[in-house]
């Protein structure tokens, strides 16, 4: 990872103390990984509606107990403002992940998914203002470009939300952009396509495609497409979700700041390219395992049908630049999924 190589120096040289909302989520869990590896102090917080306690003891195993010290975990709820108010107290830089992801699931319960998406997301933005904090980096999502036909999707021109879901990540935007104006703010939203992974949860009738998939495979079980496979997406590996995070917490350019920024590869798979990648990933590493052939289902209401993402306001501002395609992200997410999902000799599971 030369972005690392090249961002740990500064970041060893100048330790801040960080708050990580959702820090036992996906996204969330490997933003705590990297940041104890590179020795800074984190406070992070969950209320496990999402996340799960598993991710926080595999990066406890995976940093060692020296590094875990320097972490203080607080099990609460963004919604609570007085919960904010005390995790915010004394941190220089917010990484705020915590959210009810899932556009099926804000159709299905949109309260649930404002209270945590909006009501929370103010709660943390003021809480982290008023504590003084210098930087505030929050996830945005690619649900927010909505009914705009054009491809690919550059940061300044979106359409109109299609779910609750949508609505909430792009009322965050306009949340971090009025504190801007009116309190000085130092805010950066990224807006994650399709992040994968290690630690992605398969669970649930909302689990991401990709974790689903491979357990579907690993079980030698057919993977379920919605429509035609031919709804296409920017498969983004979490490592560069990760540089984006840090990127944008420690990044000085003024012109940088309090911008939204697209997290991805800039490349548009397929589903049913996806399915085939992913199970030559699988193949490789069992090749005895019979893959078999995907169903499909009704197309799911809300969903875009195409998305892809310029990334070239990220690269420049930001100095990002995605260290893995969707090839070489799936080869490392698989040596994960294998070891959680793959059927033991006995013919158990091995999570």
């Amino acid at each position: 990872m030369s972005w690392l190589n090249e961002l740990a120096p500064a970041l060893r040289a100048q330790p801040r103390r960080w708050l990580i909302t959702g820090s036992a989520g996906f996204i969330g869990s490997h933003l705590l990984e990297t940041l104890l590896r590179l020795e800074q102090r984190v406070i992070s917080i969950d209320n496990f509606a999402t996340g799960h306690r598993r991710n926080l003891d595999e990066v406890r195993a995976l940093v060692g107990e020296a590094a875990w010290r320097r972490h203080e975990f607080v099990e609460g709820d963004i919604v609570d403002v007085g919960t904010c108010r005390s995790v915010c107290r004394d941190v220089d830089i917010v990484l705020h992940q915590a959210a009810l992801g899932s556009v099926p699931r804000s159709i299905a319960d949109p309260l649930a998914t404002h209270a945590a998406n909006a009501t929370g997301f103010i709660n943390v933005l003021a809480a982290a203002k008023d504590a003084g904090a210098r930087r505030f980096v929050y996830a945005a999502s690619s649900s927010t470009y909505g009914d705009h036909p054009g491809l690919p999707k550059v940061e300044d021109v979106i359409g109109r939300p299609l779910s609750p879901y949508a609505a909430t990540k792009y009322l965050n935007e306009l949340y971090a952009d009025v504190f801007a104006r009116c309190y000085g703010t130092e805010a950066i939203g990224l807006r994650y396509f399709n992040v994968f992974g290690p630690r992605q949860d398969p669970d649930g009738p909302y689990a991401a495609v990709i974790p689903r998939w491979a357990r579907a495979m690993l079980a030698a079980q057919p993977c379920v497409i919605n429509g035609d496979g031919e709804t296409s997406r920017d498969f983004c590996y979490i490592d560069n979700a990760v540089q984006a995070n840090l990127r944008a917490a420690i990044v000085v350019q003024p012109a940088a700041l309090n911008q939204v920024y697209n997290v991805a590869v800039g490349e548009r798979t397929t589903l049913n390219e996806l399915h085939r990648q992913l199970a030559e990933a699988v193949s490789a590493r069992r090749s005895g395992l019979r893959i078999e052939p995907p169903a499909h289902a009704e197309f799911r209401a809300g969903d875009v049908r195409h998305s892809q993402a310029d990334i070239g306001k990220a690269r420049r501002l930001l100095g990002y630049a995605p260290a893995y395609d969707l090839r070489a992200g799936l080869r490392e997410a698989v040596a994960w999924y294998i070891g959680r999902f793959a059927p033991s000799p006995t013919g158990a599971a091995t999570a």
